[in-house]
């Protein structure tokens, strides 16, 4: 029964017996639950069945919800074959699993306009990133430039200093430059609001506010007017080159702590690339709780990079806790065929 993995994630119940366990169960468990749950590829609950993400079709501009194949599993791929059948399609919203209606729909315009009508950005083609999970098809989202999702007025989302937490499955071979392929927490008026107003996990090769060891490209901190992979505005030699097709890129911070952490999506744990106290002048933080996927905080939208699955928190998660979360990504079996 591929779709109901049994995870080691939550160790042993009382009985002895293993305990099935998703993304969002886990953090659950241990005190950290998610605000926010987005995937195109699969439940992040085990007990969830309701539609992941939905697609709009260019021939007659109607739309259909893809949902999980079973209650906890991976997406229904063959619906979206079949609706999307010999035209154009769309990913129009990504469904927040976690039950508060944190949904990402097309950004709007901001400091920086997108390319379509009224300065809102553009849509990704629903068919741009096959994969599989456990062998079966699936779809990322395929973010370019000019494309981006957002959600203002986020309910749970933290703000100001409070503790959060959030982590991504995104596509290491998809990446540029610019600014900026983001997800995470940002601001409401989506406009640069100055340093500490947000806080997202970033992915890229943009060397305007910072780097990392080597050319990238690596996982990094928007905290507005900055990225950052340590402490050190400029340089964190302990942030490194991603190197794996399918990366898992963890973020998480809390009053004068952050944490940076990554591995690969496929094998392994996690590594902890930095964890300390914050950058000068980002500290305390303000974050304002609106969520961001492929832009920054003020609609910069000519990144690209592709996400599959992500989720924020309530608290600050413990290396526990991530890494068990790690170990269910690896269960999932994320590959390119």
């Amino acid at each position: 029964m591929p779709q109901l993995r049994l995870r080691l994630a939550l160790g042993l119940a009382a009985t002895g017996s293993l305990v099935a366990a998703a993304p969002c169960d886990i953090y659950d468990a241990n005190n950290t639950p998610c605000i926010a749950a987005h995937s195109t590829t699969r439940a992040l609950y085990d007990g969830y069945s309701g539609a992941l993400y939905q697609v709009s079709r260019g021939s007659d501009n109607t739309t259909a919800d893809i949902s999980p194949i079973n209650t906890g599993g991976i997406a229904n791929a063959a619906t979206q074959d079949s609706f999307c059948e010999n035209t154009d399609c769309e990913i129009s919203a990504i469904y927040d699993q976690s039950g508060k209606s944190n949904h990402l729909t097309r950004a709007p315009p901001g400091g920086f306009d997108g390319p379509a009508d009224g300065g809102y950005d553009t849509l990704a083609n629903a068919k741009g990133a096959p994969i599989t999970l456990n062998g079966q098809k699936v779809y990322g989202l395929k973010i370019e430039a000019g494309m981006g999702y957002r959600k203002n007025g986020a309910i749970g989302t933290a703000k100001d200093n409070d503790p959060e937490g959030m982590y991504a499955v995104l596509d290491g071979s998809d990446y540029n430059d610019q600014c900026c392929f983001d997800y995470g927490n940002a601001e409401t008026s989506n406009t640069d609001t100055g340093a500490g107003h947000m806080e997202a996990i970033y992915f890229g090769t943009n060397t305007a506010w910072g780097r990392g060891a080597g050319n990238g490209p690596w996982i990094m901190a928007d905290l507005e007017d900055g990225l950052f992979g340590g402490k050190d505005a400029r340089y964190s030699s302990g942030d490194p080159s991603i190197t794996s097709r399918f990366v898992t890129a963890v973020l998480k911070g809390q009053p004068n702590q952050w944490a940076l952490r990554g591995g690969d999506s496929t094998i392994g744990n996690l590594t902890t690339y930095y964890n300390g106290e914050r950058p000068d002048g980002y500290n305390p933080m303000y974050n304002e709780g609106s969520i961001i996927l492929g832009i920054g905080g003020d609609n910069s939208p000519n990144a690209q990079g592709t996400f599959y699955e992500g989720v924020m928190t309530s608290g600050f998660p413990s290396d526990d806790t991530e890494d068990k979360v790690q170990a269910d990504i690896v269960a999932a079996k994320y590959a390119t065929s």
